[in-house]
């Protein structure tokens, strides 16, 4: 039984009074039955916002983190830092990352292990751009980042990860795929995890759906079979939407 899971990735927005409103609103809740409801604000906040979600059901996660465990590695920030501050989760390979900063299936290789060993629980993301879908290459391009971002995981880290798939078209457009386009690839990324590992670790993996998610939205993207849950962006920054999607 996979628990649905929505996290909100705050991304570089808000600031501290307003990041740690948001946590103790949500917080506040006590959560949505039955999901798994994760909060990942900018790294500078991750202390509060762990001190405003305080013993409540909401996870706290990153936005990214490095793949060596200390060392001259200037504003970078390690796994075991973010477990010394209490994160559970932490988000790898989102396509902001991978388009502005430059990073690699390679690269996100390395982090992903990094966390792994760290027992946080890495969100890895994949997705095509526009320009990628319409050439018909979606399937093609996911599995690529896929075989990449995963390469040298075995079966019981794999178990132990979550994926997320973000069209880039997707994302922060207003643009979302339908929930059958979503589906589609969703049940692809599951063939190749249960190709890549076996059927048991393929039906045990959660796979998220990111792009545009809103209240309005999310009961049909959700209601998919193989779609366990949502990587929230802009919806994710007031506690009623973020919460009206959980619901």
């Amino acid at each position: 039984m996979r628990i649905p899971l929505i996290a909100g990735n705050w991304k570089m927005n808000l600031h501290l009074k307003e990041a740690q409103a948001l946590a103790s609103e949500i917080a506040g809740s006590g959560g949505v039955a039955g999901t798994e409801l994760v909060v990942c604000p900018p790294a500078v906040y991750l202390s509060a916002v762990i001190q405003s979600v305080g013993r409540s059901p909401i996870a706290v996660g990153a936005q990214n983190c490095w793949s060596e465990s200390n060392g001259a590695f200037t504003g970078e920030i390690s796994t075991s830092m973010l477990i010394d501050l209490g994160c559970e989760y932490v988000i790898l390979g989102h396509s902001e990352r991978r388009q502005l900063m430059d990073e690699t299936d390679q690269s996100v290789n390395g982090k992903l292990k990094a966390a792994l060993r760290a027992r946080l629980i890495p969100i890895v993301c994949v997705g095509e751009t526009l320009e990628q879908r319409e050439a018909e290459e979606t399937s093609q391009v996911v599995r690529t980042q896929m075989k990449g971002s995963l390469a040298g995981i075995t079966s019981e880290q794999a178990a132990n990860t979550v994926i997320a798939y973000e069209p880039v078209w997707a994302i922060g457009t207003g643009r979302t795929a339908t929930p059958g386009q979503a589906q589609e690839v969703h049940a692809d990324l599951r063939k190749w995890l249960a190709e890549q590992y076996n059927p048991t670790v393929s039906g045990t993996i959660r796979i998220l759906y990111g792009g545009s998610v809103k209240p309005d939205n999310a009961a049909e993207l959700m209601g998919q079979a193989d779609i366990d849950g949502a990587l929230v962006g802009g919806a994710s920054l007031k506690a009623d939407s973020f919460l009206g999607i959980a619901r």
